[in-house]
């Protein structure tokens, strides 16, 4: 199997991963963050899923392993569909089509760069204050956000935080593989794990009182958006076909970017507060 083929598998297991991840962070959120148990498991699955999303980034480039990462989506709905005991409409299927073809329009015209994806210290530092600064202000806005656009808010902090350390993390592999441990750059490690954590609570608060699919559509686009064009500017990753193939990677971009918001506007009624329906259609009956 290719370079393309381990990044391709990698990804779609940490994608799963990822989406079990959400469906216990969801549930921790409904009931006020008790429970050991499910915390265990949404950190085990929060960390598994880490761990094979690295491991893609040195096979594959940065915009064909965060694209892959908008499956989680598609495999946490199915999740909630079971738990709830809910159908998705063809409409939704419609949606999961969009950006199923979106996302591989993108892996069949993505090109890595020839050159290692390594970054000096000045551009580490640079790259993480304009980071953090772009999070702490999504943060702020949050608290004074009404719940649907607060849980947006966080979970594009979220989407920035973990798209620009996957960036940083492919940086540490490169700077690894090429140059040994001795090469790898600390700051950079560093903020891996700290835009890594960030992410994951940010994302943890975005769920509470939003539901599953809103927060989780929002990191879906704003993750992948965010590392392909870092990757672009920073790796000199490009696309096949020149200007037309630019063009072609921003259609499918925007066309997977539809789908995914799309599928979660219409999944959202239906599996953000299923019992509440349930409760309301046992009234009717008795």
């Amino acid at each position: 199997m290719g370079s393309l083929g381990w990044a391709v598998g990698l990804s779609l297991l940490s994608a799963a991963s990822y989406a079990a991840a959400a469906v216990a962070q969801e549930r921790l959120a409904e009931h006020r963050h008790r429970g050991r148990s499910r915390w265990a498991v949404a950190l085990l699955l929060t960390g598994t899923g880490v761990a094979l999303h690295v491991v893609a980034l040195n096979f594959g480039t940065v915009a064909v392993v965060q694209a892959l990462g908008t499956l989680t989506l598609l495999i946490a709905l199915p999740i909630e569909v079971i738990r709830y005991h809910t159908r998705l409409s063809r409409a939704a299927w419609l949606d999961a089509a969009l950006t199923v073809a979106g996302l591989a329009a993108i892996l069949s015209l993505s090109v890595a760069a020839e050159d290692p994806a390594l970054l000096t210290e000045r551009t580490v530092r640079t790259l993480a204050l304009i980071t953090a600064g772009t999070v702490f202000a999504c943060s702020v806005a949050a608290w004074r956000a009404g719940p649907r656009a607060r849980a947006m808010l966080l979970a594009g902090a979220a989407g920035v935080a973990f798209g620009i350390a996957s960036v940083l993390s492919k940086a540490v592999l490169a700077s690894f593989t090429t140059g040994g441990i001795g090469a790898v750059s600390r700051p950079a490690a560093g903020m891996v794990v700290a835009f890594s954590v960030s992410g994951y609570l940010l994302g943890q608060l975005s769920y509470r009182g939003a539901g599953l699919a809103t927060p989780l559509a929002t990191v879906s686009v704003t993750n992948p958006l965010v590392a392909a064009a870092a990757g672009v500017v920073l790796f000199g990753e490009g696309v096949r076909f020149g200007v037309g193939g630019l063009v072609a990677v921003g259609v499918a971009a925007l066309v997977m970017a539809w789908g995914v918001v799309g599928l979660a506007r219409r999944t959202a009624g239906s599996g953000s507060d299923p019992r509440g329906a349930s409760e309301s259609q046992r009234a009717a009956a008795g």
